[in-house]
């Protein structure tokens, strides 16, 4: 996918209806309140790109960004860091919870009009799975 297409699957699922059960969907997962759209996937076996692979899927969160930031508003990196270490002593809700566990950063925006959350990231958490460029749209607030 290039970055236009992330853009349109960003915008569609601000307007897609949630499905009442947690399972697999055309681009991801979805479940109560929340898609979550793989835009990019990179295989998991070769340790040797990985960071070639993140730098590159970082250039295109920071792209997908650009785009988004003149339409929604500049927003700071959203710290998934701190998102994680609190999931330790407080109920975090499971869209950022998840989101936390596999990224470090994400760039979020409230989607005025439509009740939603878009959060970009690139997961690089777990060395064990593939690196993936992620959009969630959820209707649960960050935390």
């Amino acid at each position: 996918m290039n970055i236009a297409q992330h853009i349109a699957l960003i915008d569609e699922l601000c307007y897609r209806p949630f499905p009442a059960e947690h399972g697999p969907s055309d681009v991801g997962v979805s479940g109560p309140g929340r898609h979550t759209a793989v835009l990019e996937v990179a295989p998991d076996d070769d340790p040797a790109l990985r960071a070639v692979t993140i730098d590159q899927y970082e250039k295109d969160r920071d792209a997908v960004y650009e785009l988004l930031a003149s339409r929604w508003g500049d927003t700071p990196p959203y710290n998934l860091q701190t998102v994680l270490l609190r999931t330790e002593r407080e109920e975090i809700p499971r869209p950022w919870a998840e989101l936390s566990a596999c990224a470090s950063i994400a760039y979020v925006w409230e989607v005025e009009g439509t009740g939603r959350w878009v959060a970009v990231a690139v997961t690089d958490r777990d060395t064990s799975r593939g690196v993936r460029l992620l959009a969630l749209v959820t209707e649960t607030d960050p935390p």
